[in-house]
C-alpha cells in the first residue's frame, strides 16, 4: 500500500470537493436549499470559524478514508486507471449516498427536490473522486 499517494490523493479529492461544494451547493444550486421546509442554519451559524474549521478536518478525512478504502480494494476493483476508480466511486455512491439518500423525504421533514440533487451531485462527486484516485493510485 502506497502511503504518499493514499495522502495525495485524498488531498486532491479534498480540495475538488471543496471547489465543487462551493460552485454548486454554495453558488448555481444555492436555490435548492430555500425550499421549503427550510430546516437549514443560518447562513452565519454555518459560516462560523468553528463550523468551517470542522467541515474542513470532515472533508479532508472522508477524501483520506475514500483513498485508503481504494487501496485496500485494489486489487479486486476491475478496469484500470481513471475506468478502475469510477467504477469504485459508483460502488461506493450505490452502497453510501444512494442507499442512505434515497430514504430520507420518508423519514425528514425535506423536500424532494433536495433529495434529488444530493443523489445526482453524490453520484458526480463519486465518479470524479474515483477518477482522482484511479489516476494517481496505480500499484505496480
Amino acid at each position: 500500500m502506497n502511503v504518499k499517494k493514499i495522502l495525495i490523493s485524498g488531498a486532491i479529492i479534498w480540495i475538488v470537493n471543496s471547489l465543487f461544494g462551493w460552485l454548486t451547493c454554495g453558488w448555481l444550486f444555492n436555490w435548492v436549499y430555500r425550499l421549503p421546509p427550510n430546516i437549514w442554519k443560518d447562513p452565519t451559524t454555518m459560516m462560523s470559524a468553528g463550523n468551517v474549521i470542522g467541515m474542513n478536518l470532515c472533508g479532508i478525512i472522508i477524501a483520506i478514508v475514500f483513498a485508503l478504502v481504494y487501496a485496500v480494494l485494489y486489487k479486486g476493483i476491475p478496469g484500470k486507471g481513471a475506468k478502475k476508480g469510477m467504477t469504485y466511486g459508483l460502488l461506493v455512491w450505490l452502497v453510501g449516498a444512494f442507499s442512505g439518500i434515497i430514504s430520507m423525504p420518508f423519514y425528514m421533514t425535506i423536500a424532494t427536490t433536495v433529495v434529488v440533487y444530493w443523489i445526482i451531485n453524490a453520484l458526480i462527486m463519486g465518479l470524479i473522486n474515483g477518477a482522482i484516485v484511479g489516476t494517481i493510485y496505480v500499484e505496480k
